[in-house]
């Protein structure tokens, strides 16, 4: 019995070591996507709906906040100074009582943030990044 599985064992082998792989080359081809220029459309206005709401967590970089009389004055001064020196960022002015603050900058990333304030740190020494939620539309 056991010369039988040993002598099967060796045929086995013996057979499976003659077999060589194939390699197949897949024919070279062309692939045409025949569409109407309406899906097209029609998954752009898709793309727009579901991204004009939709938020993400981001960070900013805040430049000031005050209380008191004439804080919303000092925080449209702050932000006018702010885009004459920096007119390509973007300025937010929010008032969460008693605070005004203004708050500059889109960043995805936290580094992001830090290396734009390391930019602005010469004119804004108090400057400090801020967690907070930033339409996904703005960050494009």
């Amino acid at each position: 019995m056991l010369r039988f599985f040993l002598t099967l064992t060796v045929l086995l082998s013996a057979a499976f070591s003659n077999v060589i792989a194939q390699e197949i080359t897949p024919p070279k081809g062309k692939v045409e996507v025949v569409q109407d220029q309406k899906i097209t459309q029609l998954e752009q206005q898709y793309k727009k709906m579901n991204l004009r709401n939709q938020v993400v967590d981001g960070y900013r970089i805040q430049i000031f906040f005050d209380s008191g009389s004439n804080s919303k004055k000092r925080a449209t001064e702050a932000m006018d100074s702010f885009v004459s020196k920096y007119p390509t960022c973007r300025v937010f002015l929010s008032y969460k009582e008693p605070y005004y603050r203004v708050r500059v900058g889109n960043f995805r990333t936290l580094n992001e943030a830090v290396g734009f304030q390391k930019r602005i740190i010469s004119d804004y020494p108090n400057a400090f990044p801020v967690k907070e939620k930033i339409s996904f539309k703005e960050l494009e």
